[in-house]
């Protein structure tokens, strides 16, 4: 693992969370994938998380997804600036989106997406594929109506004076 920063005890500590969350929630309880996530800010735990896909029929519970639930809601914000993610698998496409949009400071994984290919059939191959092609050229068709519409709201939305910056 490369690193711009030296790993501490702290951090290890912090992702043996993570792992073992992933271990519970896939083998014992079998609710989902192999991940599991804990997020941290000055050395407290703000969230924690576990994948429960199969568990919630919910595509989108991935253990990043619930921990940032659960930190924001902590914390009363939708930003967790200065917070460290610890998850035990490299983010999908969908979890680090959600970590750029909550201002996640750093991020550590345990296993790759190779790993998880390898070994549990998990495959993101095709959503990163599909994300550099340009939208008229991507297997969901994705078609734009109602445009003059919907930017009328945007213009409400733009002149509010209570708005909430993000």
């Amino acid at each position: 693992m490369t690193s711009e920063t030296a790993v501490t005890r702290e951090d290890e500590k912090f992702m043996r969370h993570a792992i073992a969350l992933s271990e519970k929630t896939a083998l014992v309880d079998s609710a989902g994938g192999v991940f599991g996530c804990v997020i941290v800010r000055d050395g407290e735990i703000l969230g924690d998380g576990a994948n429960r896909v199969v568990a919630e029929n919910d595509p989108t519970w991935h253990g990043e997804m619930e921990a940032i639930r659960k930190a924001c809601k902590k914390e009363g914000s939708f930003k967790l600036t200065g917070a460290v993610l610890y998850t035990s698998a490299e983010p999908c496409p969908m979890c680090m989106a959600a970590c750029y949009w909550a201002g996640i400071e750093h991020v550590y994984y345990a296993s790759t997406n190779a790993d998880a290919l390898e070994y549990g059939d998990f495959d993101d191959s095709l959503i990163y594929a599909e994300l550099k092609k340009p939208v008229g050229e991507r297997s969901i068709k994705c078609e734009q109506i109602l445009q003059v519409e919907a930017v009328e709201v945007w213009k409400k939305y733009k002149n509010k004076t209570d708005r909430v910056p993000y």
